[in-house]
């Protein structure tokens, strides 16, 4: 349990508490593409492979970040992901519920470089924030796809066959320490 005299205090101290929250959400997309995997879903893997990689470089654009403004930088430990899911729709809502946690924690560390007039920090969070409107759609709208198939998760398939959804895992943000993968 973290008690207030733990909790980050500064911007650079919140950036590196997000830094283990994206390795933590990619090593849950990794956890879900498994799933999907074991279940013969080969484009719902596919999609969440990709959203865990996603998720890594997410965490190595602020470790480069970091280093180039010299801030203190360690590599956290992760959580324990949930691996099991009842269907599809349960995976997509751990998701999307994990894509909202992390626009909050995306909005708070944007308050709190304004809040110390850190400029370059604001600036650095807007990508984060673009991103986390799309993270956030993707998920809204594959969830509603997933809940329509209902028990025909082959159609959620089709679906990811057929359209483009998110980015797809396309890096167009700022640079990765050790490059994007």
């Amino acid at each position: 349990m973290t008690t207030t005299a733990d909790a980050p205090t500064t911007y650079a101290d919140l950036l590196r508490a997000q830094i283990r929250n994206e390795f933590n959400a990619s090593q849950q997309y990794v956890a879900m593409a498994v799933w999907f995997d074991a279940h013969d879903l080969p484009q719902l893997a596919a999609h969440f492979y990709r959203q865990g990689v996603e998720e890594r470089n997410h965490a190595m654009m602020m470790v480069q970040w970091m280093l180039d403004r010299d801030l203190q930088v360690a590599i956290p430990g992760i959580d324990e992901v949930r691996s099991e899911f009842a269907d599809i729709s349960d995976a997509v809502r751990v998701a999307l519920a994990q894509e909202k946690a992390v626009t909050e924690q995306i909005k708070a560390l944007f308050a709190k470089a304004r809040e110390e007039n850190d400029f370059l920090g604001e600036q650095f969070m807007l990508w984060f924030l673009s991103e986390q409107v799309e993270e956030v759609a993707a998920m809204t709208t594959l969830l509603t796809i997933a809940e329509r198939a209902g028990d025909d998760w082959f159609e959620v398939e089709t679906y990811l066959a057929r359209e483009t959804v998110g980015d797809a895992g396309g890096n167009t943000g700022p640079a990765a320490a050790g490059g994007a993968l």
